[in-house]
């Protein structure tokens, strides 16, 4: 009975001490404006910091990847077809991965894609990405229009009207 009595206010001084604990949310993609998202978070190929808002002003396809990823390599011819589509819609189209630079590379020099390849430092579960790929797209002014989970094939008619509306 004693030993019972002593896990009870264990408990309930555990309860009361966490309920005083600030709970922030954790900032993640769809809450986020491009404008205030952190440049360190994102490096180019030659690890130079860069930002989102570095492309201020136009439409971003920001699309999340790997390697190892089959359907994120099998995505990428369509992409690279969509990127020439919509290139007179001011569009930048940027493929992130948390992958080493000299991994990122070597797959550039294995393959034959011309996408702009950036490198992402922080931890995709803060982002809300549990599988990929995952692909978030922003209007001109930084705001999260859409978000794309899985697969897709970007030059398909339909999709391409939908990124050309994507306000």
């Amino acid at each position: 009975m004693r030993r019972h009595l002593g896990i009870t206010i264990l408990l309930l001084a555990c309860s009361i001490s966490c309920n005083q604990i600030e709970k922030k949310p954790i900032d993640s993609v769809n809450e986020m404006n491009v404008v205030t998202t952190p440049s360190s978070l994102y490096t180019d190929l030659e690890g130079n910091p860069i930002s989102l808002n570095d492309y201020k002003g136009k439409k971003i396809l920001l699309n999340f990847w790997a390697t190892w990823c089959r359907p994120c390599v099998e995505e990428m011819p369509s992409l690279e077809r969509a990127m020439a589509l919509l290139k007179e819609d001011n569009y930048v189209f940027l493929l992130a991965t948390d992958e080493p630079i000299e991994t990122i590379n070597n797959f550039k020099a294995h393959t034959n894609v011309k996408l702009n390849f950036i490198r992402y430092t922080g931890a995709l579960s803060q982002l809300k990405i549990y599988a990929l790929p995952a692909t978030f797209i922003y209007n001109e002014q930084g705001k999260e229009v859409s978000v794309i989970r899985g697969a897709s094939e970007w030059d398909a008619p339909e999709m391409i009207l939908k990124l050309k509306n994507s306000n």
